[in-house]
């Protein structure tokens, strides 16, 4: 049964897109429109038993009827869709929402790894569409490992496949060598691949790379107490070492939409109306994170000794 800010919907569809990867068409339990999105936009699929899983939406955001998803066998969450779901179930989602947005540019260098190609699908798709320069590098395993080869056929030489098995890891610094300036770099896939592309583009104009990460950013830094103002209820409470705003707002009896629980997927960005966040999420720009207005409470702290927050 879906919650506040959930929705049912049912699993018309799932085909073998490639080796380990699952694709589903999802459509609304009484056959009418599924909420709009745009190119980047995931939705949370609640799994049960707490769990909840991000995945990204890769057909055509024209078709209100109809999302499809795909999804690669890794991990538990994954494990369920691949094991259990079939035709005909139901499933419970909340979204979309998107932390990936395709912004309007001169040209696009898109760089996939692996189920990363599942938000840049519609992404070429609408800038083809708009007669936007671009071009994709995609990487896989192998090529019976990657998804969604039989339609990226159809834009010719624009595509790049590039399977480590026949070509080794992706040549990042050929592709951003090739990239004519005022390009944006739209990349998503396994966390060494997006390590290295936000190395190599370290050294274009500020906000021109865009990243998506399936799993956390590493990071590290100190665990101090601080505290944390609500301001809509008026408390202020203690966010002890150890613990996240998140778990010390809901200890304290305050409900908060959230899903991964990691910075991740955005669900718990909160307002702050006072203090210094020390963002830790692997969702906001850096031009977001300078700019301060809003922080993931389930993993970031606070540079000083008190946030005062939109909750």
């Amino acid at each position: 049964m879906a919650a506040e800010g959930e929705m049912e919907v049912l699993v018309e569809g799932r085909v073998e897109l490639a080796d380990g990867v699952v694709g589903l068409t999802l459509r609304a339990v009484d056959g009418g429109e599924l909420p709009a999105w745009r190119p980047g936009a995931h939705v949370d699929v609640v799994l049960g038993d707490g769990l909840v899983r991000q995945y990204s939406l890769c057909g055509d955001p024209g078709d209100l009827r109809t999302w499809r998803l795909g999804v690669l066998k890794e991990g538990l969450g994954s494990t369920v869709v691949h094991e259990r779901v079939r035709p005909g179930d139901k499933l419970v989602v909340r979204g979309p929402r998107n932390n990936f947005a395709l912004e309007d540019a001169s040209g696009y260098l898109f760089l996939a790894g692996g189920i990363g190609i599942t938000p840049i699908l519609p992404m070429v798709a609408a800038a083809d569409a708009a007669g936007v320069e671009w071009r994709l590098v995609y990487g896989g395993r192998r090529r019976s490992a990657m998804a969604f080869l039989d339609v990226l056929s159809a834009y010719g030489d624009k595509v790049e496949i590039r399977p480590r098995d026949e070509f080794g890891l992706l040549d990042l610094d050929a592709a951003l060598a090739a990239a004519a300036p005022g390009t944006l770099v739209y990349c998503c896939g396994p966390e060494p691949m997006l390590a290295a592309a936000e190395e190599r583009c370290a050294v274009l104009a500020p906000g021109s790379l865009r990243t998506e990460r399936f799993t956390p950013k590493p990071v590290t830094g100190p665990s101090e107490a601080f505290e944390v103002e609500l301001a809509l209820s008026g408390r202020t409470l203690t966010v002890e070492s150890g613990l996240s705003i998140l778990e010390t707002v809901e200890k304290a009896g305050v409900n908060v939409l959230s899903s991964c629980r990691e910075g991740t997927c955005g669900t718990c960005e909160t307002p702050v109306l006072e203090g210094d966040p020390d963002h830790r999420d692997s969702v906001l720009t850096e031009a977001e994170r300078a700019d301060g207005s809003f922080m993931m409470i389930c993993v970031s702290r606070a540079r000083g000794s008190r946030l005062v927050l939109e909750l």
